[in-house]
């Protein structure tokens, strides 16, 4: 809980780039939705809009006017994101301004979550980027008013945040960053994630050039690296990672399965000790998938809280419609569908094939997935 206090600066708890702060019903709403399709960003709202499950989320809590907040945040993060109007922002963040090479980027969105408003530090301090990349993960309309918006490039910080990508590491992302602004060779590698994150209305730079794989990517020796993947990444393609960032899209689900009571420890520790076996990042998970029998199962509840991971369940009808190739009549017996885990990962992901089909550890079972993106199913 932070407690606002006329005269002192209150202190934060700072863990993304980015601040999200709302101060009404309706905002706080929005800004529990928008962390979940924009993961850069630590949410604010006012200490009377608690659901019990901040702690859990990692949501900051404050008690007072929001004015004695934003001085924290302004010295704190790269950008704020306020879900309050236009001009009570101007006015609150008047005071705190200094000079365009140093404010952060201030963003405004209405309490409908209709628009999101570039206010300052457009370019020098990424606002103008950040507003077109949150306004696509929210699915608002952006308004940029700069007359000229410079260079139309990847804004290496925030490539692929609408869909909800995260960066493994920030330690390359200045000198990558560099890389791209300067025009120099940069290589994208993508192995997983959507493929429609080219932005602009026009072609990407000559500069910016796209592998098929990390081997070709390092046979050209590019100044700087982008590699979108899911995977963990093997020694000899550390070399690209010198001046590179991976991106970790949300790629993989896990469909499982579980007898009743199950821990939430047990279920965590399967789903570790699987994706170490398949060499595939965390990161990249976006779901557990199951049967409706287990929409309260406290276990994968609980993981998928902690992980910030969606939770979708099926009827058994919705998994029989699923080809299996090792339909259980026991399961059937049971649960009055074919299969659970196997099923379950494959109509979440659209796919036809598992990366794993199925592993049965103790009290539950996990199946895994790569998700195929819609337009990847249109090709």
């Amino acid at each position: 809980m932070i407690n606002l206090r006329e005269g002192e600066i209150p202190q934060v708890h700072v863990t993304k780039p980015y601040a999200l702060v709302a101060i009404t019903k309706h905002g706080v709403e929005h800004a529990r939705q928008y962390a979940e399709k924009f993961p850069y960003v630590d949410v604010y709202y006012m200490k009377k809009f608690a659901r019990g499950d901040e702690a859990e989320k990692n949501i900051q809590l404050f008690d007072g006017t929001v004015r004695l907040l934003l001085p924290a945040l302004f010295q704190q993060y790269k950008a704020m994101i306020l879900i309050i109007s236009l001009g009570a922002v101007v006015r609150m963040i008047a005071p705190l301004l200094v000079d365009k090479k140093q404010d952060p980027g201030v963003l405004v969105v209405d309490d409908k979550g209709q628009y999101v408003i570039s206010v300052v530090s457009g370019h020098i301090g990424g606002a103008n980027a950040l507003t077109n990349e949150f306004a696509q993960a929210i699915e608002a309309t952006p308004i940029v008013t700069t007359a000229s918006d410079v260079q139309k490039t990847i804004p290496v910080d925030l490539f692929g945040a609408r869909f909800g990508w995260i960066w493994d590491s920030e330690e390359k992302l200045t000198p990558v960053s560099a890389s791209v602004v300067n025009e120099e060779h940069v290589a994208i590698v993508q192995e997983a994630g959507e493929k429609n994150w080219w932005m602009h209305d026009t072609p990407m730079p000559p500069s910016i050039k796209i592998y098929p794989t990390t081997k070709e990517a390092r046979a050209a020796k590019p100044h700087a690296t982008l590699l979108i993947t899911d995977r963990l990444i093997e020694p000899e393609e550390e070399i690209l990672l010198e001046s590179g960032v991976i991106y970790r899209p949300k790629s993989i689900v896990l469909g499982m399965g579980c007898n009743r009571g199950t821990s939430a420890e047990e279920i965590e520790q399967l789903i570790d000790e699987t994706l170490a076996e398949l060499k595939l990042s965390k990161k990249s998970v976006k779901a557990i998938a199951t049967i409706d029998l287990k929409k309260d199962e406290a276990g994968f509840l609980q993981v998928t809280a902690k992980n910030n991971w969606q939770f979708v369940t099926y009827t058994p009808a919705e998994l029989n419609v699923i080809p299996l190739k090792n339909p259980s009549d026991t399961v059937f017996k049971y649960t009055g569908a074919y299969g659970v885990s196997e099923p379950a990962a494959l109509r979440y992901a659209n796919a036809s094939d598992w990366l794993l089909e199925k592993k049965k550890s103790g009290n539950a079972t996990i199946s895994v997935a790569r998700i195929v993106f819609d337009e990847e199913a249109a090709q």
